[in-house]
């Protein structure tokens, strides 16, 4: 039985747009085609919306792997995902052990590029009971985020039914952002949530071991224009740096403020990204 819930995210991802939805509201095309996503993350906006024809597209191969488990094999996912959150212990210290232990469980999955309905299970479970729930990975593509002390349960099965319906409604993959938009054409729908640009020199901190670099970033915009040749209709967001003011100066940007939680300095919780679209509405 399908259900009408209106999903959220099932995990936190660095960059994820939950708190700018009202904003991105405010500015979507008031009618369009198909809807394409080609740096999907959490998903959030596409959960929001539920478009009936879309293609979402993700870089991370255990990302994707998660979704697709959740789409094709729903009851198996959400038993691994039980027998995982059943086996912490009540004890914190215990617990603490036990999350480094699925943590290594999982790297170890990671490293022969196991992609299982285990191994998506063990990604939400260490999601949920990492420190801020921040997706991150090493050189080497190793997980490397300690443990935050909850003993809390990693999934909602309401909320995981109703992400595994709208999935199914969606064209999945894994590659290049510009192999996702390849039979994009006049009146569909692009949102653009790609890596970050940094707000300094320091490199950025990706959440899969390539990176996304300057070079990557002027990629993305030369596709934009691309697309926007072609009468598609695109909105994309990201910091606001000189960077991306330079490449989208074309366009509509529109500054907004937002709320930066991972910073421990409070002082710098507050930040601006932009949203950039192609069109006037």
């Amino acid at each position: 039985m399908r259900t009408t819930e209106i999903p959220s995210p099932l995990i936190k991802w660095a960059g994820g747009k939950r708190q700018l939805l009202d904003r991105i509201d405010d500015r979507l095309p008031s009618k369009y085609g198909r809807y394409f996503e080609p740096f999907f993350g959490g998903g959030a906006l596409f959960f929001h919306l539920r478009p009936e024809n879309a293609t979402i597209n993700d870089l991370n191969r255990a990302l994707v792997n998660l979704y697709e488990r959740v789409r094709d094999d729903f009851y198996g996912y959400i038993q691994a995902l039980s027998e995982i959150d059943d086996g912490i212990p009540e004890d914190k210290g215990e617990a603490k052990q036990y999350y480094y232990a699925q943590r290594d469980r999982y790297n170890a999955l990671l490293a022969t590029e196991t992609y299982t309905t285990e191994t998506a299970a063990l990604m939400v479970f260490i999601n949920k009971h990492c420190f801020n729930g921040l997706y991150r990975v090493n050189a080497n593509g190793a997980f490397n985020v300690p443990y935050n002390n909850s003993l809390r349960a990693s999934f909602d099965p309401i909320n995981t039914r109703a992400v595994s319906d709208t999935l199914g409604r969606a064209r999945l993959m894994c590659g290049d952002f510009s192999e996702a938009v390849e039979g994009a054409h006049a009146g569909d729908f692009i949102f653009f949530d790609s890596p970050y640009a940094p707000l300094n020199d320091a490199s950025f901190e990706a959440y899969t071991k390539e990176g996304f670099l300057e070079e990557d970033h002027r990629r993305l915009a030369a596709l934009f224009r691309e697309l926007d040749a072609r009468g598609c209709l695109i909105m994309l967001t990201n910091h606001h740096t000189p960077l991306i003011r330079e490449l989208y100066a074309d366009y509509r940007i529109d500054v907004v403020e937002v709320a930066r939680a991972i910073n421990s300095d409070a002082s710098k919780r507050r930040g601006t990204e932009v949203i950039v679209t192609n069109y006037l509405d």
